[in-house]
């Protein structure tokens, strides 16, 4: 990150030297208007803003919280530790922590080198970066309903990507942006972060998450990364060996943390990429269904009018006049 950036961030803020003059805790007026601790969008968020940002309260501990808002934590310079459903998760300089809504945790007292910028997003903000991932993207679908999801549960996904300097040079990027304020800049930041959630998607093997059964939905989050590289060759058999499961037991585990099986979830990706292809390609139809791994043109026909009621080359023909294609 440049000097002059880190510098301005480091600045002790005033809330920040009312502790240091004294106060003891956390004044959570500044935060929510309720009694229950909710920090409120309305309090952090200028009206019609999807997206803001502040440095991280150091020197006090921030009692146990929820937020009525996506939480993105990075960590600029030094460490921070969340307590979550009891566990301590440390972020370190360069990490990234995504915090659903409602998600209760607690922060433990940060030093003067400890410096962390808390992104305040509201739901709709990640539209763009959803639409940047495409549609027929099964594992950003999963990731993105686990930031929407409106419960408390203690879902969060904490990616270490300090190594990756993709992800640092946007960060930086959309940090300067929003702490200069310059301009009206939503679509930017939200292109930015598109751009962010993209590398993050290639990054999961970086990834620990917590939502709630933190093992069994790392391997949705590895079975769904799986057939979203693997389409055309994909198998159960080949996934189990690469898991060292037995296939009744990931099975289970799949269609217990997705909804769906193993076959409907591949299906589900074929036949998307097969309608991309249709809508934004001239290849025939019998070169786009070898594309997408179906060697039976018959049953691929068969389930494509099962799912979307007409034949594929009358879908291709009705969304070709279309902007966008609902998948």
């Amino acid at each position: 990150m440049q000097q002059a950036l880190l510098d301005h961030l480091r600045k002790i803020t005033e809330e920040e030297q009312r502790i240091l003059d004294g106060a003891s805790e956390v004044d959570q007026g500044l935060y929510t208007s309720g009694t229950d601790f909710t920090v409120d969008s309305a309090k952090m968020l200028e009206e019609g803003k999807l997206i803001a940002v502040r440095t991280h309260t150091r020197f006090v501990y921030f009692p146990s919280h929820r937020h009525n808002f996506i939480e993105v934590l990075y960590v600029c310079e030094g460490s921070l530790t969340n307590i979550i459903g009891g566990k301590q998760v440390i972020v370190e300089a360069g990490e990234l922590l995504f915090l659903n809504q409602y998600t209760r945790h607690e922060i433990l007292p940060a030093e003067k080198n400890d410096i962390a910028i808390n992104f305040m997003i509201l739901p709709e903000f990640f539209d763009v970066a959803y639409s940047m991932a495409g549609s027929n993207n099964i594992l950003a679908d999963f990731l993105v309903n686990v930031l929407r999801q409106n419960e408390e549960k203690g879902e969060y996904l904490h990616f270490r990507v300090a190594e990756v300097l993709q992800i640092q040079n946007l960060l930086e990027n959309m940090i300067y942006s929003l702490v200069t304020g310059r301009g009206d800049q939503n679509r930017i930041n939200q292109t930015t972060m598109g751009l962010i959630f993209l590398y993050l998607l290639d990054s999961v093997q970086y990834a620990e998450m917590r939502v709630p059964n933190q093992y069994e939905n790392m391997i949705s989050m590895t079975t769904l990364d799986y057939i979203e590289q693997n389409y055309k060759t994909a198998t159960l058999t080949e996934l189990c060996v690469k898991l060292h499961l037995p296939m009744h037991v990931l099975s289970k585990m799949i269609k217990k943390n997705t909804g769906f099986n193993f076959k409907e979830l591949l299906q589900r990706k074929r036949l998307n990429k097969a309608v991309e292809l249709m809508c934004e390609t001239d290849l025939p139809i019998s070169d786009i269904i070898a594309a997408v791994g179906y060697e039976n043109g018959s049953y691929f026909h068969r389930v494509f009018r099962e799912k979307y009621h007409v034949t594929p080359r009358a879908f291709r023909e009705i969304n070709r006049k279309r902007e966008s294609v609902r998948l």
